[in-house]
């Protein structure tokens, strides 16, 4: 099989180089001239890279290659947001959305192939995990999306994908390394470009992994958090149980380079009766005191089989007036593609029909049985920070 070059440094491809003896001198010079190709250029394989002979091409197209993944499908929503259904070398499938704003576009990039974690509230929990993406997969879904949205060659300022968020499938700290090594070749000033302050990644909160993710990326942190107690939170993110409140949000006050500047998002889904009281929005102010943050409110997504509702418009509202007087801006995200299964917590469900060879049975798929305690902790016996 032929090796990949997406995904590596140019320390990588040189060594690539040296190995395989295609090149035999000049190694640092051709591999700035590879990386430039993949990155800038947007080159999908190595006959349009006519900075290098044509002999070194042929030599090259032998021993590497430096394809797309494969795009399945493609849905466009009624708002704007581009789905897509994206197959690797060994067939495995993974969704990538981009999300088109005033100003800015963000891509929303999956980490693995289903999800280790079984938050309840969430479409790609109920999908198991197959396993990790490489850094070069998870960077092929940037390269991918500026290919369809004709991105190579345009000034900074014209661009449509401006942002990038791993908040698509599975746990990014799961993959840490993978994970790391594509966001920091995504924000790399010489290629991709995007830049450190509009790449976020959002943990169900892998505490281990945070300050390390801090330390060596250096990028915006999301929390998704969901509840202010750890009974409710064991249920909607059982990782909580590992992790609980108390040791996330000690992370979160000790997340490299955190200031008001450069605020920690936590992500918070609204779910009737169950997590949108108003005693639960004022535990939230009280969860976060002292941590710069910005709080997202995330009307509840449906998908089929989910137990779960949407709060009402009325309750998010006044939900979200608690959290602003206490000091923390609240924006309420508005849903996008939601009609394609795009929106936040949807994702899974072409990968799963797919499978099923066209079938419509996973319309009809049940989520897991989830019990509700009968009596809630009250929100007012939150934990707090140490």
């Amino acid at each position: 099989m032929k090796t990949s070059l997406t995904g590596l440094t140019k320390q990588q491809i040189r060594h690539a180089l040296e190995a395989s003896g295609v090149a035999e001198t000049g190694f640092s010079m051709r591999a700035d001239q590879i990386y430039r190709a993949i990155y800038i250029e947007g080159a999908a394989n190595f006959d349009g890279v006519t900075s290098l002979s044509k002999k070194l091409r042929a030599g090259l197209n032998e021993k590497f290659t430096i394809d797309r993944l494969t795009v399945v499908t493609e849905q466009k929503s009624t708002d704007g947001t581009i789905k897509w259904l994206l197959a690797a070398d060994d067939g495995k499938l993974i969704e990538t959305v981009y999300i088109p704003e005033e100003g800015r576009g963000t891509l929303c990039i999956s980490s693995q192939v289903g999800c280790a974690l079984t938050c309840s509230f969430c479409h790609t929990g109920t999908q198991k995990l197959v396993r990790n993406l490489t850094a070069g997969e998870i960077v092929g879904q940037v390269l991918l999306a500026k290919d369809r949205l004709a991105e190579w060659g345009k000034p900074s300022d014209q661009r449509l994908l401006t942002n990038a968020v791993m908040m698509g499938m599975g746990e990014p700290l799961y993959n840490y390394e993978n994970v790391r090594d594509a966001l920091l070749m995504i924000s790399d000033g010489d290629g991709l470009a995007l830049g450190k302050r509009r790449v976020t990644l959002s943990t169900a909160g892998v505490v281990p992994m945070i300050e390390k993710l801090g330390d060596e990326v250096g990028c915006a942190l999301a929390i998704s958090l969901h509840a202010v107690t750890n009974e409710l939170r064991d249920i909607l993110v059982p990782i909580n149980k590992k992790h609980p409140i108390k040791e996330l949000m000690k992370a979160c006050m000790n997340y490299p380079g955190l200031s008001n500047s450069r605020r920690i998002t936590f992500e918070y889904v609204m779910l009737k009766g169950v997590n949108d009281s108003l005693a639960d929005a004022k535990a939230l102010t009280q969860l976060l005191r002292g941590i710069p943050a910005k709080i997202n409110l995330i009307p509840f997504n449906p998908w089929p089989g989910s137990q779960y509702e949407c709060s009402d418009s009325v309750q998010i509202r006044k939900f979200a007036e608690i959290v602003n007087a206490a000091g923390y801006a609240a924006p309420v995200r508005t849903p996008r593609g939601r009609d394609i299964l795009a929106a936040c917590g949807q994702l899974k469900s072409a990968s799963e029909r797919k499978k099923r060879a066209g079938t419509d049975s996973e319309d009809k798929i049940a989520a897991p049985d989830i019990a509700l305690p009968a009596a809630l902790a009250p929100a007012d016996q939150v934990l707090q920070p140490a």
